[in-house]
Protein backbone atom coordinates (compact mmCIF):
# COMPACT_ATOMS: atom_id res chain seq x y z
CA UNK A 1 0.00 0.00 0.00
CA UNK A 2 1.26 3.44 -0.84
CA UNK A 3 0.83 6.01 1.85
CA UNK A 4 -0.77 9.29 0.91
CA UNK A 5 0.97 12.37 2.19
CA UNK A 6 -0.44 13.39 5.51
CA UNK A 7 -2.18 16.69 5.48
CA UNK A 8 -0.69 19.15 7.93
CA UNK A 9 -3.05 20.81 10.34
CA UNK A 10 -2.62 24.51 9.71
CA UNK A 11 -4.50 26.52 12.25
CA UNK A 12 -5.61 29.41 10.10
CA UNK A 13 -7.40 32.26 11.83
CA UNK A 14 -10.83 32.83 10.39
CA UNK A 15 -12.04 35.51 12.77
CA UNK A 16 -12.37 39.06 11.51
CA UNK A 17 -10.82 40.05 14.85
CA UNK A 18 -7.56 38.19 14.17
CA UNK A 19 -4.45 40.28 14.68
CA UNK A 20 -2.39 41.28 11.67
CA UNK A 21 0.40 38.93 12.72
CA UNK A 22 -1.99 35.98 13.15
CA UNK A 23 -3.67 36.65 9.81
CA UNK A 24 -0.31 37.01 8.04
CA UNK A 25 0.96 33.81 9.64
CA UNK A 26 -2.18 32.00 8.52
CA UNK A 27 -1.79 33.35 5.01
CA UNK A 28 1.83 32.19 4.90
CA UNK A 29 0.77 28.72 6.08
CA UNK A 30 -1.85 28.52 3.33
CA UNK A 31 0.64 29.58 0.64
CA UNK A 32 3.20 27.06 1.93
CA UNK A 33 0.58 24.32 1.93
CA UNK A 34 -0.62 25.16 -1.57
CA UNK A 35 2.93 25.25 -2.92
CA UNK A 36 4.32 22.10 -1.34
CA UNK A 37 1.46 19.69 -0.68
CA UNK A 38 -0.56 17.78 -3.17
CA UNK A 39 -4.05 18.82 -2.26
CA UNK A 40 -7.27 17.88 -3.99
CA UNK A 41 -8.78 20.61 -6.14
CA UNK A 42 -11.59 21.29 -3.66
CA UNK A 43 -9.09 21.88 -0.85
CA UNK A 44 -7.00 24.11 -3.09
CA UNK A 45 -10.04 26.24 -3.89
CA UNK A 46 -11.05 26.38 -0.22
CA UNK A 47 -7.48 27.33 0.73
CA UNK A 48 -7.45 30.03 -1.93
CA UNK A 49 -10.72 31.38 -0.59
CA UNK A 50 -9.40 31.48 3.00
CA UNK A 51 -6.17 33.06 1.81
CA UNK A 52 -8.05 35.73 -0.10
CA UNK A 53 -10.11 36.58 3.01
CA UNK A 54 -6.95 36.76 5.13
CA UNK A 55 -5.26 38.97 2.54
CA UNK A 56 -8.24 41.36 2.57
CA UNK A 57 -8.16 41.37 6.38
CA UNK A 58 -4.43 42.19 6.41
CA UNK A 59 -4.97 44.92 3.82
CA UNK A 60 -7.74 46.50 5.90
CA UNK A 61 -5.55 46.47 9.02
CA UNK A 62 -2.68 48.07 7.07
CA UNK A 63 -4.96 50.78 5.66
CA UNK A 64 -6.23 51.58 9.16
CA UNK A 65 -2.69 51.74 10.52
CA UNK A 66 -1.57 53.95 7.62
CA UNK A 67 -4.48 56.32 8.27
CA UNK A 68 -3.63 56.52 11.96
CA UNK A 69 0.04 57.25 11.19
CA UNK A 70 -0.93 59.97 8.70
CA UNK A 71 -3.23 61.52 11.30
CA UNK A 72 -0.50 61.48 13.96
CA UNK A 73 2.00 62.97 11.51
CA UNK A 74 -0.45 65.71 10.50
CA UNK A 75 -1.25 66.46 14.14
CA UNK A 76 2.47 66.69 15.00
CA UNK A 77 3.07 68.92 11.97
CA UNK A 78 0.20 71.24 12.99
CA UNK A 79 1.45 71.35 16.60
CA UNK A 80 4.92 72.31 15.35
CA UNK A 81 3.46 75.08 13.19
CA UNK A 82 1.42 76.44 16.11
CA UNK A 83 4.48 76.45 18.34
CA UNK A 84 6.48 78.27 15.66
CA UNK A 85 3.74 80.91 15.29
CA UNK A 86 3.29 81.43 19.03
CA UNK A 87 4.37 84.86 20.27
CA UNK A 88 7.78 84.84 21.93
CA UNK A 89 7.00 87.72 24.30
CA UNK A 90 4.70 87.45 27.25
CA UNK A 91 1.40 89.39 27.17
CA UNK A 92 2.53 91.62 30.04
CA UNK A 93 5.54 92.91 28.12
CA UNK A 94 3.91 93.10 24.69
CA UNK A 95 3.06 96.52 23.28
CA UNK A 96 -0.52 97.65 23.47
CA UNK A 97 -2.28 97.23 20.13
CA UNK A 98 -2.83 100.32 18.03
CA UNK A 99 -6.56 101.12 18.11
CA UNK A 100 -6.29 102.77 14.69
CA UNK A 101 -5.76 99.35 13.08
CA UNK A 102 -8.80 97.74 14.70
CA UNK A 103 -11.92 97.15 12.67
CA UNK A 104 -15.07 97.68 14.63
CA UNK A 105 -18.54 96.71 13.57
CA UNK A 106 -20.44 98.56 16.32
Amino acid sequence: MSAMPRKKDHSVPTSADASFEDALSGLEAIVESMEHEQLPLEELVASYEKGSALLNHCDAILKTARGRIELITLRNHNDSQLEAQAPTTSPATAEAPNDDDDIRLF
